[in-house]
C-alpha cells in the first residue's frame, strides 16, 4: 500500500522525446508540473542573436539554467555565460566545457571570487564600487589580465525591473573606478543593464552615448562594453520590439559614438530562452462554485513571476491529447500549496466545461519558470521533456 501511494505522488515522465504536448498529455499523463523544452525553438532564437547582433553574445544564465538548455545554446554557437554565482559557474564548466564565463554579479562573496578564479579559470569580473574591486585584486593576486566591468546606471523607466535600484554606480564612480583600474595595470571595461522588459531600444543608445563619455572621461581604452539584456519578450498583455529593432539601436549609437575598436557583448535572458519552454499542469480539482480551480503547479513553483510583475502567460488547455476550446469563462486559480497567497494574480479565460485531470499549458515559461521554483509544501516543478513541436505563438 505505501509503495503503490508513494508511486503514485512521485510519478517521473517517461525520459525521451515527444512529438509536442498532445502526444505528452496523451501518453505520459503526467500528474507534476512538467516543462516541454523544444531544441529546434532554443536553437533558431540563438542565431538570430548570434547572426544579428553586432558582437559576442552571453546568455545570462539566471534565466534557466536547465542543462539541456545551456548544451543547446553551445551547440547553437554561443560561447559566453553571464553567471551570478559560484553554483552557476560550476554548472556552466560542466555542461558546456571550455565555454567563456563572466562574473558580473556586481557583488561577490571572497570565497566565490577566489574559487571562480582558481579552480574554473574566470578571467572577467563585474564591479560598482571600490570594495568590490579590491576584493576582486586580492582574491585574483593582482593578476592584470582579469577584465574589471565597472557597471553604471542612469536615470530611466519603462522596465519590468529596476537593475539600478540594486546595482550601478553613477558616472562620476565609473570615470573613478575605470583610472583606478587602469592605474593598477589590469583590464577597465564597462557594463550597463537597462532593465527586464525594456521596450524602447533607443535606451541602449542613451546608455552606449554615456559609456562613451564615461571612457573619454576617464582616458581608458575600454576591453569590452556589455550592453547587458533586457530585450523584451511579448506576453498577451504586452508587444515588444522586434530584436533587429534592438540591434540596430545598438549599431547606430556604437558608430555614433565612434566606439567600434571597443569588443561589444549583451547578455539576453528572458528573450533567448522565454519561448523554447511551455510549463504543463493539470486540474487537481474544481471547486462547487464552478469559478475555481486547484493546479498542481503555482506561485510557489514555475508561475512565480506573474506575481511580481504584469506578465500574462498565453494558455490552452489539453484533454486525453486533444485541445479543449470554448466557450470561454473567467475561472479563479490557485496553486497546490495551503498558502492562500499561492494564487494566480488574475483569472484564467478557459474552458467553460475544463475539468479535473485536464491540463493547463502556459507558453513562454522557459525563462524564470523551474529556475525561480521553490519546494515549498513538498512540491516541485522542476522535471522536463523534450517535444519536437513546441509552443507556437
Amino acid at each position: 500500500m505505501t509503495g503503490s501511494i508513494a508511486s503514485a505522488f512521485q510519478q517521473v515522465p517517461a525520459i525521451g522525446r515527444y512529438r509536442d504536448c498532445a502526444e505528452v498529455t496523451r501518453q505520459v499523463k503526467p500528474l507534476e508540473p512538467l516543462y516541454l523544452f523544444c531544441r529546434e525553438t532554443l536553437a533558431q532564437r540563438a542565431q538570430a542573436f548570434l547572426q544579428g547582433f553586432p558582437g559576442a553574445v552571453s546568455y545570462a544564465v539566471k534565466a534557466n539554467s536547465e542543462a539541456r538548455i545551456l548544451a543547446t545554446l553551445q551547440g547553437s554557437g554561443v560561447r559566453h555565460f553571464d553567471v551570478a554565482s559560484l553554483a552557476e559557474v560550476a554548472t556552466v564548466a560542466s555542461c558546456c566545457p571550455g565555454a567563456m564565463l563572466h562574473f558580473n554579479n556586481p557583488v561577490k562573496p571572497e570565497e566565490a571570487i577566489r574559487e571562480a578564479y582558481l579552480r574554473f579559470g574566470v578571467r572577467s569580473f563585474a564591479l560598482d564600487e571600490l570594495a568590490e574591486l579590491e576584493k576582486l585584486w586580492q582574491c585574483t593576486a593582482g593578476d592584470r589580465d582579469v577584465v574589471y566591468s565597472v557597471r553604471f546606471k542612469l536615470d530611466h523607466a519603462g522596465a519590468a525591473y529596476d537593475f539600478g535600484s540594486k546595482f550601478g554606480t553613477d558616472a562620476a564612480g565609473a570615470v573613478a573606478l575605470l583610472r583606478e583600474i587602469r592605474r593598477r595595470g589590469a583590464r577597465p571595461a564597462l557594463a550597463f543593464h537597462p532593465g527586464s522588459q525594456c521596450t524602447d531600444p533607443q535606451m541602449y543608445a542613451r546608455y552606449i552615448a554615456a559609456a562613451a563619455h564615461i571612457s573619454r572621461a576617464a582616458d581608458v581604452e575600454l576591453a569590452l562594453l556589455n550592453v547587458g539584456g533586457g530585450f523584451a519578450e511579448a506576453y498577451c498583455n504586452s508587444s515588444a520590439p522586434l530584436l533587429g529593432d534592438y540591434f540596430a539601436a545598438i549599431a547606430d549609437s556604437f558608430q555614433r559614438e565612434a566606439m567600434q575598436g571597443v569588443p561589444l557583448i549583451c547578455e539576453p535572458g528572458r528573450a533567448m530562452v522565454a519561448g523554447c519552454v511551455s510549463l504543463l499542469t493539470r486540474v487537481a480539482h474544481r471547486r462547487g462554485d464552478g469559478q475555481t480551480l486547484f493546479l498542481n503547479d503555482g506561485v510557489y513553483g514555475g508561475l512565480q513571476e506573474q506575481s511580481i510583475v504584469d506578465i500574462e502567460f498565453p494558455v490552452r488547455v489539453w484533454r486525453e491529447g486533444q485541445r479543449v476550446d470554448g466557450p470561454f469563462a473567467p475561472f479563479h486559480c490557485f496553486g497546490p500549496t495551503c498558502d492562500p497567497v499561492d494564487r494566480l494574480v488574475k483569472p484564467l479565460r478557459l474552458p467553460v466545461d475544463i475539468r479535473c485531470g485536464d491540463y493547463i499549458e502556459f507558453g513562454l515559461l522557459g525563462a524564470y519558470g523551474s529556475a525561480t521554483a521553490t519546494r515549498f509544501n513538498g512540491f516541485h516543478s522542476t522535471s522536463y521533456v523534450d517535444v519536437e513541436a513546441g509552443w507556437q505563438y
